[in-house]
């Protein structure tokens, strides 16, 4: 096998799970996933790391996951929660939900790597009821100019080493272009140091389908 395929199919997962785990991103999480209900559509499940931080008013979990690798990590996440969570597809481009299916969708450090995102937030919009939302935590560009230019010249490093993720993506652009329409939105920097701002802007918030 190519020894880039391993990299991104078992160490890229693993490495996610691990940066991503801290009790200060779960603190941003427990932001995304407020206000969450009913039957909710989660794209980029990955680990399972959103499970803990999810109301009570959700019933059941839907999760969108390419990565087997991820999956089996989550088993324990998943077993340690009493509401339902199934897989129901690889690919958040493509859903094989009928439309106005959700009461929410959930997406976190996820429309980084989808490589048509356009299409998988065209797609999580007709899921979604009117009226539902989609709960964000997601990273981008950032408003610093110089920490956008650092992004933009990083962003190709960005997409080899990390399964296709990107430094630069305009996320509430993306919303927006998807005719969802964004409200509550936050932007900040994960605490840490200032050289690690290409990688800690996020936006938080959510995006809601009107009709």
């Amino acid at each position: 096998m190519d020894p880039r395929g391993i990299w991104t199919a078992q160490v890229v997962p693993r490495l996610t799970d691990l940066s991503l785990g801290t009790d200060e991103v779960g603190r941003l999480r427990d932001r995304a996933c407020a206000g969450l209900r009913g039957r909710v559509l989660e794209i980029g499940f990955g680990s399972g790391l959103n499970l803990p931080h999810q109301p009570q008013e959700v019933t059941a979990v839907d999760a969108v996951e390419p990565s087997e690798v991820a999956w089996a990590r989550s088993a324990d996440r998943r077993s340690a929660v009493e509401v339902p969570v199934r897989r129901v597809g690889l690919d958040g481009q493509r859903l094989e939900a009928p439309d106005a299916t959700y009461d929410a969708a959930l997406a976190t450090f996820t429309l980084c790597t989808i490589p048509d995102v356009g299409a998988a937030l065209a797609e999580v919009r007709r899921v979604l009821r009117p009226g539902a939302a989609l709960h964000f935590l997601e990273h981008g560009l950032a408003p610093d100019p110089g920490v956008a230019r650092w992004q933009h010249r990083l962003d190709p490093l960005q997409q080899r080493l990390v399964g296709g993720c990107h430094l630069a993506r305009d996320v509430p652009a993306l919303l927006g272009a998807a005719g969802l329409e964004v409200t509550g939105l936050s932007q900040e920097y994960v605490p840490g140091p200032r050289i690690g701002r290409p990688w800690t802007h996020v936006f938080i918030g959510s995006a809601v389908r009107r009709e």
